[in-house]
């Protein structure tokens, strides 16, 4: 068994592939980590490239494309290791990146997943949107981080540079323990892409596993490679998905509430789309999420019930019980720091 897998999933991107694969294999292999590529059966020169450039990366070759969260279900099956490190091809990993992250997994035998600090690409000074310094959602499911809420992204001055318990490691640059994932139930593969780690930290936290950052270790990302902002695909699957992680993972005592809410704020959302952004594709995706999730949400009644008696019945304070829309645009509270 290898101590690290360290799993890039990869479809098309041989141009990330070649910028950022060498970083990724020169500052992981001395930390007792193994680079795989799992290759979603991508059409460019993907697999050729890595087999001429990168001869000491391992290749894991899968039929077609199955996204994000079955495509690396399909490869975590096919590697033996105690730790799986989820990485991004677009991600800039640093020296000593690694070590702090398996060092404090080491040591804290009841987290189960962890993350770097985040930081953008673009601006090496600001937080990057995917994952900041850690994820949390608000009572709704709207997911939030330190260090970004919505679209308004702080500067990195060190103010969350603490480890922190934290309810989603972001997907970009996830270490976690291989016992957990399949214990949990792995990534859900029909979310496709989008929301899956968080529903994946969400059912290990209900489980009484615990979920941290660890800002020692820090990653610079490119963000929004797969689909762009904006794009109606993304938007759909973002609705849709977060509708069906709150259907999985929400206690009986909410569930009717929370999705009578949400109901009434994911139309205001879309009308919002058509009148302030004249975003025609994005308002129809909105009402197709929410079809689509109607349509489905009989598929995962017995996720749900499983989820709910998997339950530790300890509190999970890291869903907020707040509103964040409330405070985000009714009380100015912008940053992660002046939600408390």
């Amino acid at each position: 068994m290898d101590k690290i897998a360290v799993v890039i999933l990869n479809w098309n991107g041989a141009s990330m592939l070649r910028q950022y694969l060498g970083d990724v294999i020169r500052y992981s292999v001395d930390d007792e980590a193994v680079v795989y590529v799992a290759d979603n059966a991508s059409t460019d020169d993907s697999v050729e490239l890595l087999r001429s450039e990168y001869p000491q990366c391992r290749i894991i070759e899968l039929e077609k494309n199955w996204g994000f969260a079955e495509g690396y279900n399909k490869a975590l099956r096919q590697i033996n290791a105690e730790y799986y490190l989820l990485l991004n091809s677009d991600i800039r990993v640093t020296h000593h990146w690694l070590q702090p992250l398996v060092e404090f997994m080491d040591v804290h035998q009841d987290v189960a997943a962890c993350q770097p600090k985040l930081l953008s690409m673009a601006d090496t000074d600001s937080f990057e949107y995917a994952g900041a310094s850690g994820g949390f959602i608000d009572r709704y499911g709207y997911p939030f981080c330190r260090g970004r809420i919505f679209d308004t992204v702080e500067r990195d001055n060190g103010q969350y540079d603490t480890p922190m318990s934290i309810l989603w490691a972001t997907g970009a640059a996830l270490l976690i323990r291989s016992a957990d994932y399949w214990k949990a139930g792995g990534l859900d593969g029909r979310f496709f892409a989008h929301n899956e780690e968080i529903d994946l930290c969400w059912r290990l936290r209900i489980m009484g596993r615990k979920i941290y950052c660890i800002p020692e270790s820090y990653v610079y990302h490119v963000g929004g490679g797969t689909l762009p902002k904006g794009n109606p695909m993304k938007t759909f699957l973002n609705f849709r998905n977060n509708l069906t992680m709150l259907y999985k993972n929400l206690p009986d005592s909410e569930l009717r509430h929370v999705m009578r809410v949400r109901w009434f704020l994911d139309y205001l959302a879309a009308f919002q789309m058509l009148i302030l952004g004249r975003n025609l594709g994005d308002f129809r995706a909105v009402f197709r999420a929410r079809s689509a999730f109607k349509r489905w949400r009989h598929e995962f009644a017995q996720d749900r019930k499983k989820i709910q008696a998997s339950s530790a019945h300890t509190p999970i304070p890291e869903r907020l019980p707040i509103s964040l829309l409330w405070q985000y645009y009714a009380k100015g509270h912008k940053t992660f720091t002046e939600l408390f």
